[in-house]
């Protein structure tokens, strides 16, 4: 057996072993956004340390646990705490968790991060709906011998953010009265903030926003036939746009001040997607 697919399905019997809830959606909440978990109907939690062999979350803010309940009628499995390929992990090992949440039921992928923008029309607050993404600078996380039994060698990524999500997403956003913006994320490695000369090389690929996570979960997501929608919050101005030096601080104060507004657009986001799943 494929030793990646191995170790996945050790995770997955250990998972099995402590809890038989049946998310329909999973959710990572990126920084910022940890305590959606407040707005959920909670039934279980589990501690990622009791997963064995699961990677843990070291980022300050990253509770590093599964929450298993309810938003509003809709099942769910949050992520509160991602981990990252710059904690020091393999990309194998990041996209772990997403492969798992695939296994215990969930149809959806719904992505948020908090994110550098390198649009110029961006404000540090904005939401950006990720309508594409560039990976190219993390390595895939499919390199390798192919797990046969999540996806094919060669996977089409002609469409990796639902066109129907993004869709629903927009009309959730209008509804609640929550502008959006849109556009492309490019991930980097990090841990290290961009120079400007990178960000102006970025801009220049055709990114809109760059941070150091959710490309590489959309790719072995898309690869195992998830349907996949994500939301940036553009936290800061990235380097050389901002006069102000970078740092995790910043983000995070400008991630917990529009929280109560992102919260609010992805909890009806998540409704209406669940209910255009069922019509």
């Amino acid at each position: 057996m494929n030793e990646v697919y191995e170790k996945l399905m050790k995770c997955y019997e250990a998972v099995e072993k402590k809890t038989s809830f049946k998310p329909e959606l999973a959710l990572i909440l990126g920084s910022g956004l940890g305590d959606f978990c407040d707005t959920m109907d909670v039934k279980e939690t589990l501690s990622y340390s009791e997963i064995p062999g699961f990677p843990t979350s070291t980022v300050a803010g990253h509770k590093g646990q599964f929450v298993f309940g309810y938003s509003g009628e809709v099942p769910i499995v949050a992520m509160q705490g991602r981990v990252h390929y710059y904690e020091g992990y393999s990309v194998q090992d990041v996209v772990l968790p997403t492969r798992l949440m695939k296994l215990m039921g969930a149809k959806t992928l719904f992505l948020t991060n908090a994110a550098g923008g390198i649009n110029p029309s961006f404000h540090a607050g904005d939401f950006m709906l990720i309508c594409d993404h560039i990976s190219s600078l993390v390595p895939s996380p499919l390199i390798g011998a192919n797990i046969e039994e999540l996806g094919t060698r060669f996977p089409d990524m002609s469409e990796v953010y639902s066109r129907r999500l993004r869709t629903i997403i927009e009309n959730s956003a209008a509804a609640e009265g929550v502008p959006l913006q849109r556009g492309v994320y490019i991930q980097t490695t990090g841990p290290n903030y961009e120079t400007p000369a990178e960000i102006r090389a970025y801009g220049r690929l055709g990114a809109d926003a760059v941070g150091m996570s959710t490309a590489v979960e959309a790719i072995a997501a898309r690869h195992c036939g998830m349907e996949i929608c994500g939301i940036s919050c553009i936290s800061n101005l990235a380097a050389g746009i901002s006069s102000n030096p970078l740092s995790h601080k910043e983000v995070q104060e400008t991630a917990d001040r529009v929280a109560p507004l992102f919260k609010k657009l992805v909890k009806r986001a998540i409704n209406d997607i669940s209910k255009s799943s069922q019509a």
